[in-house]
């Protein structure tokens, strides 16, 4: 059986000037661990390739350009020239940014205040007393010549002023009613004189009132200016800009791992693990890329001094081709393997498969999955974050196609498949009418089925007795792999717990199809292996050399060894009864069919809606719930057996755009 991937650990001593090129290159690897948890350690402060790299991302923003999802150049270091386009382009956007709202603002400003005027544009009132009534507070007259520019630069965003002549001395003033002494106050400072209108100047006056009509259009002449600049900017700019964010999230992601590394003034300590496959390839490239500048040495994890004490778990890396990948992450989400244990990987890749086959047979929904799996990994259909999980909807599509060949149905009607179940008959020699009328596995309940439907329950609890055996044999070469021989020989789930599993299987099934025994020697090996494995703790004391034996007195043992007993009897029943929900719903799916059949036939011309519909909430929500079935009892029925403890899983350094 296939072992969790060998590993070394590797100690480098890099000169200062090599630090950056050889976290680069690690980066690059994707298959170095650093012995220090990173993540688990104080996050450092901001550096300045990271702030750089927030500028650049701002700037993209800003632009309008679409977030990559990945590194759009291979990873590697800016160069002084990057940093300095870099700055310059931030720089760019940013005034882009400055100018595109404070012009915003003032064209809010003056369009507001055009609104107001306006209304009261009309208004038979005297102009004496239209600040009584209006929010705004007006000022006409004249101020020294030169002064406009700057008054106008000192009351920016406070105050709309308005040139009514040529040489900008006569001037319209207009603020809200509350900034009405700041106004007075600066107009003061320019030298305004008001101006005295007639006593019976009613309204606001049209001068005014053109002026901010005419600024309102300049204002957003200028935003679509401004804009036209920035979208040009951005076809011209968004490669390089591009660029530029890949060099400085690797920058970044650099000097971040930098800052949390052992150092001296002239040497940093870096101390990480790698699968052992790729150690030597390893040292030869640093050595290469660092010209022999580098100290390197290589240990083996019984070598290691946290590991023996048990301060440290070597990483766990499991290696497989790209199609029993994808179910690794049902491992991982239960737990690591302990490091040195079979691989349970390629177990819960077929026993997945089947799993899901049986309780999903149907050969047009399985095709849907099929087709999907091979449109997900071709990268040609987005399934909610679920495309890197392409090869898992193939193989349960695969396997609910051929369940569904066996059962007859595609896409809920019974009939189309006939024609192959027919030549498939026929081959056997089998040429009854009525058995050929039927296909080769029939899941419908009839009047009939009742001796046919306790064979299909009977052979669902003989894959979950084939399932349960493959747990108890990983677990008892995982102990002896670990150096527990008594958890191997005495545990629940080891040797002797096994073999009266076996020896209860064997007997139960010779009692039933040769109404052969019980015999006298039948209960000794039950009785003997059950009082085995009910004094698994006080025996496994015993062999691996453990003082007490009975740690907690006699009495103890024999209440623990009762307490055992009724554990391993329950434990074992209830493993093998459960794998009886893989036959109901393997039927239960047979009846949705059916009465998506039955409803079709009653809709008349409305039957292909509900057909489509039928099986599309099949597919969803039935689809959704045979999975959690098959996790479920790949979790409490398998895993249970021989995961015992957890390990650590391996997370290499390696450079990832996401931000």
């Amino acid at each position: 059986m296939a072992k969790t991937t060998a590993m070394r650990l590797i100690e480098l001593m890099v000169l200062k000037e090599d630090i950056r090129s050889v976290l680069v290159y690690l980066g690059k690897l994707g298959d170095f661990q650093f012995q220090e948890d990173f993540e688990k350690s104080e996050a450092s402060s901001p550096n300045a390739d990271e702030e750089l790299f927030r500028r650049l991302d701002e700037a993209r923003a800003a632009l309008e350009i679409k977030q990559p999802d990945s590194f759009t150049v291979p990873p590697a270091l800016p160069s002084e020239a990057d940093t300095d386009e870099a700055v310059k382009l931030c720089s760019c956007v940013e005034d882009f940014h400055k100018k595109e709202t404070e012009l915003k603002e003032e064209a809010e400003k003056v369009s507001s205040a055009y609104k107001e005027a306006l209304a009261f544009s009309n208004l038979n009132v005297s102009y004496s007393q239209l600040e009584s009534l209006s929010f705004l507070t007006m000022r006409i007259g004249k101020i020294r010549p030169g002064t406009f520019e700057e008054l106008k630069e000192r009351t920016e965003g406070r105050v709309v002023l308005v040139s009514l002549d040529e040489d900008k001395t006569r001037i319209l003033a207009a603020s809200s009613k509350k900034s009405r002494f700041m106004l007075d106050a600066e107009l003061k400072e320019a030298g305004f004189v008001e101006t005295e209108l007639p006593a019976d100047f009613k309204g606001v006056p049209q001068e005014f009132l053109s002026s901010l009509e005419g600024r309102s259009r300049e204002c957003k002449a200028s935003l679509e200016e401004i804009k036209t600049e920035r979208k040009n900017f951005s076809e011209t700019h968004s490669e390089k800009l591009l660029r530029l964010l890949s060099l400085f999230r690797t920058a970044s992601m650099v000097t971040e791992v930098q800052d949390r590394l052992e150092s001296t003034q002239f040497v940093y300590r870096i101390t990480g693990w790698i699968p052992a496959y790729e150690s030597r390839s390893l040292m030869k490239a640093i050595d290469e890329l660092t010209k022999g500048r580098t100290g390197i040495r290589e240990f083996l994890p019984g070598e290691v001094h946290s590991v023996v004490t048990g301060r440290e778990k070597v990483p766990v890396k499991l290696k497989h081709g790209k199609l029993v990948s994808n179910f690794e992450r049902v491992i991982f989400s239960y737990g690591a393997p302990v490091y040195g244990a079979v691989d349970p990987t390629p177990f819960v890749a077929v026993f997945f498969t089947v799993l899901f086959g049986i309780m999903f047979g149907d050969a047009g929904q399985g095709l849907v999955f099929l087709i999907a799996g091979i449109l997900m990994s071709l990268k040609k259909m987005k399934l909610m974050g679920w495309e890197k999980f392409g090869p898992v909807f193939i193989c349960i599509g695969a396997s609910s196609m051929i369940m569904g060949l066996l059962t007859g149905e595609f896409f809920a009607n019974e009939t189309f498949l006939l024609p192959f179940s027919r030549f498939v008959k026929s081959l056997f020699g089998i040429t009854d009418e009525a058995a050929l009328a039927e296909p080769i596995l029939k899941m419908m309940p009839s009047k009939d089925s009742t001796l046919r439907m306790f064979m299909f329950f009977g052979f669902t609890v003989g894959v979950g007795f084939i399932i349960n055996t493959c747990g108890l044999i990983i677990n008892i070469i995982n102990n002896f792999a670990l150096k527990r021989p008594g958890r191997a020989l005495f545990g629940k789930n080891g040797i002797s717990g096994a073999l009266f599993f076996w020896y209860v299987v064997f007997f139960a099934l010779r009692l039933a199809f040769f109404k052969s025994g019980p015999f006298v020697f039948d209960w000794i090996i039950i009785g003997v292996t059950l009082f085995i494995t009910s004094m698994s703790e006080v025996l496994e004391r015993l062999v691996e050399g453990e003082r007490p034996v009975l740690e907690n007195g006699l009495l103890a043992a024999l209440i623990s060894a009762l307490v055992e007993i009724i554990e391993v009897l329950s434990g074992y029943i209830s493993n093998t009864v459960s794998f009886l929900r893989v036959g109901a719903f393997a039927l239960a799916h047979a009846v949705l069919g059916f009465i998506i059949s039955m409803m079709a036939e009653l809709a008349g011309s409305g039957s292909l809606a509900v057909l489509l519909i039928g099986n599309a909430v099949v597919v969803v929500l039935e689809g959704m719930i045979v999975a959690i079935q098959v996790v479920r009892l790949q979790y409490y029925e398998f895993f249970s057996k021989f995961f015992n403890e957890t390990g650590r899983e391996f997370r290499p350094f390696k450079f990832e755009y996401k931000y």
